[in-house]
């Protein structure tokens, strides 16, 4: 029989008081989110769309005809932004471990992409069509502790970064979710090594808080 003390419980009892408490704060921020509201309003699937919108306006990323690749793309709202501007003569291939709602023009493989029959699955999907952009907004579930959050994000981005040296054809490019933190100086540096440009960009519906940030690599050069 476990016994505890009356200041147990009452830590208790105030750690799930706050836990509640914060659930709560973050739920009234996603409401007033302007972003939230504007997906609502425009029919994007999350507020992460106009991340991409953004990083298209600036960078030139996606064009009428282009093959783009969306690693990490549930609920797909990087995905319905890309199909919506390659249009019918382009093509969007999507990949996520967990499911996604059908989207039209977009072809989606579910399973985790690491694993040998996923990646043959996306490799027969992508055929003999030149990857033009690979795209990644992968991020882990948090635990709340930076000590094992940082590497879990950071083995992502590795991934991402991996899946992209296979697929993308020569002069491509590479987007990815990144936190700052262990291990960003590395993956930024591999890029430099393998592209012809990188650079980083902090959109504007991205939380200021958020420690995220986007690489940007443009002209791969297959080694």
């Amino acid at each position: 029989m476990i016994h505890r003390s009356w200041q147990q419980l009452n830590d208790l009892k105030a750690g799930m008081a706050k836990k509640k408490s914060s659930s709560k704060a973050w739920m009234k921020e996603h409401r007033d989110d302007p972003y939230v509201q504007r997906a609502l309003k425009e029919g994007y699937r999350s507020r992460a769309c106009y991340k991409l919108i953004e990083l298209n306006e600036r960078d030139r990323l996606l064009k009428s005809g282009m093959t783009v690749v969306d690693l990490g793309s549930a609920p797909g709202g990087w995905s319905q932004v890309a199909s919506r501007i390659v249009g019918h003569k382009g093509r969007t291939i999507a990949t996520d471990i967990l499911a996604m709602d059908t989207l039209e023009d977009v072809e989606f493989i579910q399973g985790d992409f690491t694993e040998e029959t996923v990646f043959k699955a996306l490799i027969s999907c992508i055929g003999t069509e030149p990857v033009d952009l690979v795209m990644s907004d992968m991020a882990p579930n948090f635990s709340g502790l930076p000590a094992v959050d940082q590497p879990r994000a950071m083995y992502l981005v590795e991934l991402a970064v991996d899946m992209a040296s296979k697929v993308l054809a020569p002069k491509g490019t590479f987007i990815a979710k990144v936190f700052q933190g262990e291990g960003f100086d590395e993956v930024f540096r591999n890029l430099k090594a393998n592209y012809d440009a990188v650079v980083t960009r902090k959109p504007e519906a991205s939380r200021p808080r958020s420690r995220e940030v986007y690489l940007v690599a443009k002209g791969f050069n297959p080694s």
